[in-house]
């Protein structure tokens, strides 16, 4: 597979040389969302002035947009050439990232944020837009029988690409004074998002097989009336929503809270992506083995173990624990992303795929945007509380309930189709 994937182009076949795009693409994809996402976005943030709250709102940003794939699966049919509004749809997307590092030029400070967070929000909805026909897109490209071992691979590559670029950008930041680190991020991003056009291009244009339903209504009643599909979707929901009141803002919490650098932060984090990106390849060779549901059980509780493992910070030192909770949260957060994905791939008829797609992401999308909200609110409640519940409790008692989601409701409501 591996083979296959690195190949020269000019020498592969029509359908390996659409896999090999989809890891191409996802390279200078990868460099943008990590040089201006993850801990660099908090650390932007705070720059431009950002308290907690606003961090939570701005991190909630992506998850709101799912919603908009809705309104795309009701219109698939419109979208019939899936290369063409991905490639728009991404470039809007990546283009006002990319402008985000303008404002400090262009806004007067006092709507710094405010100008941040709008375009943002405008940035996130192309995103996810993008997002429904790039999976439709590529799940008719991929052959069943490789999905989960071929996804485990393109994430591995792309993760590795990610953990560079996080330490780069970390070195970056704390080489240079503050405002000139930012804009160096944002001038390889932008020349990251050229790239990332000429990829998106070579997609192929496969065929769009339409729904059998001709009602819009009916054809949201297929993943709705689907209670084994729908009953997942839930529970993987609300998994989120808690899960999502802490872990977004571990960033905020090591930068702001446990007052630890750039680079420690950036270390950390990449830790984690270097752990994501062999876990990847393993749990995407677990699903050529196992069913993907039977191995969502099985990532769920690693998640719940790493928020519970912040409270070692009341015996080790912050560091070590920190580390640790990342190496344990890559793991499962790799297992999830990928097993995920299959499942709303892997699970549902190809002819309704879309809509599958989009109310699995609107459901979680919902519960995603209100997690970070709810968390970047109680940490601004607690900003006055002893300094164990600001910096490790919160995470623990969400840990504690995961965990119980995990071990008691997950084998019931992810148990695999008879």
């Amino acid at each position: 597979m591996l083979k296959d994937i690195l190949l020269p182009r000019r020498r592969m076949s029509a359908q390996r040389k659409g896999l090999h795009t989809a890891v191409v693409e996802g390279i200078p994809a990868t460099i943008i969302g990590n040089l201006l996402g993850g801990p660099l976005l908090t650390a932007y943030l705070l720059y431009l002035g950002a308290k907690s709250d606003a961090i939570g709102a701005a991190l909630a940003i992506p998850a709101f947009a799912n919603l908009f794939q809705l309104g795309i699966a009701f219109y698939i049919h419109r979208f019939e050439n899936r290369r063409l509004y991905v490639m728009i749809f991404s470039l809007v997307h990546r283009i006002l990232w990319v402008a985000t590092g303008l404002i400090p030029f262009w806004v007067p400070e006092s709507y710094w944020v405010a100008a941040y967070i709008g375009m943002f929000t405008i940035s996130f909805i192309c995103a996810q837009s993008a997002g429904v026909l790039w999976t439709s897109l590529v799940a008719d490209m991929v052959p069943a029988q490789v999905r989960g071992r071929y996804f485990g691979i393109r994430n591995t590559i792309h993760w590795a690409v990610a953990s560079l670029c996080l330490l780069i950008g970390g070195q970056i930041l704390n080489r240079l004074p503050e405002g000139s680190g930012f804009v160096v991020l944002y001038v390889i991003c932008a020349a990251a998002t050229v790239w990332n056009g000429i990829e998106l291009f070579r997609y192929p244009n496969l065929p769009l097989e339409r729904s059998i339903e001709s009602s819009k209504w009916k054809m949201l009643k297929k993943p709705l009336g689907d209670r084994t599909y729908l009953f997942a979707t839930l529970f993987l929901a609300t998994f989120i929503l808690i899960q999502n009141i802490t872990v977004p803002l571990f960033s905020y919490v090591m930068l702001d809270i446990v007052k630890l650098n750039y680079t420690w932060v950036t270390v950390i984090t990449t830790i984690q992506m270097i752990v994501m990106m062999f876990s990847y390849y393993y749990w995407g060779n677990l699903n050529s083995r196992f069913a993907t549901r039977t191995l969502l059980r099985w990532a769920l509780p690693i998640i719940a173990f790493a928020c519970l493992l912040w409270s070692g910070m009341e015996l080790l030192p912050a560091v070590l624990v920190l580390i640790i909770v990342h190496c344990v949260l890559g793991i499962g957060i790799g297992g999830y992303n990928l097993l995920a994905f299959n499942f709303i791939i892997g699970d549902t008829p190809k002819s309704e795929r879309p809509m599958y797609i989009a109310v699995f992401s609107a459901l979680t999308g919902i519960t995603g945007f209100i997690g970070p909200l709810l968390g970047g609110w109680i940490y601004k409640r607690l900003e006055d509380s002893p300094y164990w519940v600001q910096s490790y409790g919160i995470s623990m008692f969400t840990g504690a309930l995961l965990l119980v989601m995990a071990l008691v409701i997950g084998p019931i409501v992810l148990k695999e189709k008879k």
